[in-house]
């Protein structure tokens, strides 16, 4: 038996074996080059079919909304063999960033009529952050009083972001752009993050904006990470349905708490492609040969190795528990398990020899999909900080300096 998964349900172990079987048959090499240059940038049968014979979008969604009702720990292990194998889908922008904004921030229409055709694959979403600063907007970085009035939003105060005013007759108009945005190309709803009411009494709160809406451009972007595929959204002038009531704390509240689910979900993707370049790895060492034995013979080789495989373990493990308290540990794990990726990739690459540099072999798409998830949700040090700082591990005011007698002379002269 598998003893890394002894702790997992039965209902847990057929999600992840059934996923695992459909991932394999759907997601080689190959195939995932051939699906990230297509304008989507993912395959829209293989996204229906993983809504139809698993519920993967809905997967924890509740189950009044078409959703299957299970919680984060069974979409995180969904999510650790999303990140095996590199599956371009809309998972992380429409199920681990919209659908939860949309569940808590939604009236009741708004929910009865979206959180279904997103549970049922029908309906994509993208959350449109302006300025690139998705981590920020997120609550994954920075310090902990100085992002929550949303200045991210409005482009830092300065000229930029996206700009809400109340249109002529109801609703509302957006004016303004964002670049960077996950599956924002082809996204059949946007979720914008806007800055409304003016700078002195500003608010930022969230709009639904339909594909089809008038004032909308958009258009996909080159990207580190083809496997990710990103897109630029201009608005000018684009009506828009605001996502809930007119209430700006909740809206930080609720980019809060989708941070730290977020942050639990990438983690375990994170040790999934972590786990899998360790395992192509372990196999390639045992086939290639030099000086006429397999190069995983070699002390240096096995040790290197056998660290990787500790640290990997570390971060499924750190993963996990993040699944099950997002909120306590999901900013730390993401940081391991981010670090972990790119430690595991960059060694997949090294120990396959010149053909791991090459266009060809699968480790270069593994190590891009690292380096391209710590651009997104990180950086691990930035991480760290807020962590760290939210832990009280940071005093909170500069220790003063010790006045000196000539400071002592300055201020009585003055």
């Amino acid at each position: 038996m598998d003893t890394a998964f002894a702790a997992l349900t039965d209902e847990q172990r057929e999600i992840r074996r059934t996923l695992r079987e459909v991932l394999a048959a759907r997601c080689g090499p190959d195939r995932l080059r051939a699906v990230a240059l297509t304008p989507a940038g993912h395959d829209p049968e293989l996204w229906t079919r993983l809504g139809e014979r698993l519920g993967l979008p809905g997967l924890a969604l509740p189950e009044e909304y078409g959703g299957v009702g299970c919680g984060l720990p069974e979409l995180a292990l969904a999510c650790e063999e999303t990140g095996r194998a590199l599956l371009p889908s809309p998972l992380l922008a429409t199920t681990v960033l919209a659908a939860p904004l949309i569940t808590a921030l939604g009236s009741s229409a708004q929910r009865a009529e979206l959180l279904p055709r997103l549970a049922d694959a029908s309906l994509t979403c993208a959350l449109v952050i302006p300025g690139g600063s998705l981590a920020t907007a997120l609550g994954l970085i920075g310090d902990s009083g100085s992002d929550s009035g949303g200045a991210w939003a409005a482009g830092g105060g300065r000229a930029g972001g996206v700009q809400a005013r109340p249109a002529p007759g109801g609703g509302w108009l957006l004016y303004g752009e964002a670049g960077q945005v996950l599956d924002g190309h082809s996204a059949g709803l946007l979720l914008v993050a806007a800055h409304a009411g003016g700078f002195p009494h500003g608010r930022t709160l969230l709009f639904l904006v339909r594909a089809e809406a008038p004032g909308l451009t958009r258009a996909r972007l080159t990207a580190l990470d083809q496997t990710r595929p990103q897109g630029r959204v201009q608005l000018r002038d684009c009506p828009a349905a605001l996502l809930g009531d007119d209430d700006g704390p909740a809206v930080a509240r609720a980019l809060s708490s989708t941070g730290a689910r977020a942050a639990a979900l990438l983690a375990a993707e994170s040790s999934g492609t972590a786990a899998y370049a360790l395992e192509r790895t372990v196999a390639h060492v045992r086939e290639r040969e030099q000086f006429g034995r397999p190069i995983g013979s070699f002390q240096a080789v096995r040790h290197r190795l056998a660290d990787l495989h500790v640290q990997v373990r570390a971060a499924r493990s750190a993963a996990r528990y993040a699944a099950w308290d997002p909120a306590g540990a999901g900013t730390v794990a993401l940081a391991q398990c981010l670090e972990t990726a790119r430690t595991a990739t960059a060694e997949a690459v090294q120990l396959h020899g010149g053909i791991g540099f090459t266009w060809e072999h699968e480790t270069h798409l593994y190590f891009k999909r690292a380096a391209g998830d710590e651009l997104l949700l990180g950086p691990v040090h930035g991480l760290r900080e807020r962590a760290a700082r939210e832990a009280g591990l940071f005093a909170s005011e500069t220790p003063e300096t010790p006045e000196t007698p000539e400071a002592s002379a300055f201020g009585a002269a003055r």
